[in-house]
């Protein structure tokens, strides 16, 4: 699985996903431009000591992860989805994109991705989940409908 995330801005939450992926076999995506260094020492902190078991890959913008991984299969979180994200069906190597903490993702992106967009079902009366934690539920979704077939 691949986690990617779009113009993070805060160290502990992408630390925190760093660890996640580290636990999980997930790769890590950043694009740029980050609201942090990855040397940071809140990233760092929160990641512990499994950066050394982190596959991890920096980019310019969303369009070079999608010409690196041009058969991937991507899918992007959102609050203005309208299938949950445990509607889907997702597949070993699947790419799920998370915008940055203070405005998600692009909504034209959103508009031209409608069927592979997913939400993650919470009371109407507020914005939105912590970045790192709406990660862990989606990725964790999707390895329990893959038979997390890289864990255990």
């Amino acid at each position: 699985m691949h986690i990617v995330l779009v113009e993070p801005e805060i160290p502990s939450n992408t630390g925190n996903i760093s660890r996640t992926c580290a636990c999980t076999g997930a790769t890590l995506h950043l694009v740029g431009p980050l609201g942090f260094s990855t040397s940071d020492k809140y990233l760092r902190r929160a990641g512990l000591d499994y950066w050394h078991q982190l596959k991890i890959y920096e980019y310019d913008n969303l369009q070079q992860v999608w010409e690196k991984y041009p058969e991937g299969r991507f899918f992007y979180a959102t609050t203005k989805a309208q299938k949950r994200y445990t509607e889907h069906h997702y597949l070993p190597g699947d790419f799920f994109v998370f915008g940055k903490e203070t405005k998600g993702l692009p909504s034209d992106l959103i508009s031209q991705n409608q069927e592979t967009a997913l939400r993650i079902p919470m009371t109407i009366t507020n914005r939105s989940l912590n970045l790192s934690n709406a990660v862990a539920i989606v990725l964790y979704e999707a390895l329990r409908q893959t038979g997390f077939h890289e864990l255990d």
